[in-house]
């Protein structure tokens, strides 16, 4: 197995993250340094470190799906305090180096998945791989016919064009819209353009997969079946 590919799949940090923590010489392979991001290495044997830290090799990944509520903060530990979508999971699975999948914004309420599986979490962020997202969008006052046709036919954003996967009125101002990009505030800068602001945003699922059922705050573990069929659908092997 690939170093990058190692470090990503146990958690350490993204795939392109991990290669720039080999480049930079902090990383060893049975105490001797490696540069290189595609040095193989057998997960069974060799004894990994970053920054002098073991790495444990961890075949079982956790895979969790939160439906996460207003105001918790999508990383991993916040400098000012505030509540982060891991001290929602009340302890559980500390051992384990979890990440979210993605961001929401601290307003933002839904479906978000946090893993210890570097390699998926990277590729259901990836543009390339096309993961799809659903939104429920309440703006502030009625959305015109012209508007909704305009963002069926895509919109030009400061940092490119975004054309939804599919996008209806669910009432005169409530959208509901599907993407597969994840660029930082999409769906708010889209409507934004258009003259709309954004009341509430709630994501209704995540490559398939919706939180509603959850109470606002809580978790559970993804079946194996799901599990699976999140990492088929970006190209990666089923787990046993």
């Amino acid at each position: 197995m690939r170093l990058n590919k190692y470090l990503a799949s146990s958690g350490v940090a993204s795939r392109r993250k991990c290669d720039d923590l080999i480049k930079a010489g902090r990383v060893s392979v049975n105490e001797r340094t490696v540069t290189e991001p595609w040095f193989d290495l057998d997960p069974g044997r060799d004894a990994v470190e970053v920054e002098g830290k073991p790495i444990e090799w961890l075949p079982d990944r956790v895979y969790l799906l939160l439906n996460k509520p207003a105001g918790v903060i999508t990383t991993v530990s916040d400098p000012q305090g505030r509540a982060t979508v891991l001290s929602l999971l009340g302890g559980a699975f500390k051992e384990r180096r979890l990440y979210p999948v993605g961001r929401l914004d601290a307003d933002t309420t839904g479906a978000l998945l946090l893993t210890d599986d570097g390699e998926l979490a990277h590729r259901l962020t990836h543009p390339r791989y096309e993961s799809s997202k659903e939104y429920s969008v309440l703006l502030e006052r009625e959305v015109s016919g012209e508007d909704v046709e305009r963002l069926r036919q895509g919109i030009l954003l400061e940092d490119g064009w975004v054309t939804p996967d599919s996008i209806r009125l669910k009432k005169p101002d409530l959208v509901v819209l599907t993407l597969h990009e994840g660029r930082k505030r999409i769906v708010k800068r889209m409507f934004s353009s258009l003259g709309y602001t954004v009341v509430e945003l709630h994501r209704r699922r995540f490559g398939g997969l919706s939180a509603d059922d959850l109470p606002d705050g809580s978790w559970r573990e993804l079946s194996l079946e799901e599990a699976n069929r999140l990492r088929e659908s970006v190209g990666l092997e089923p787990i046993a």
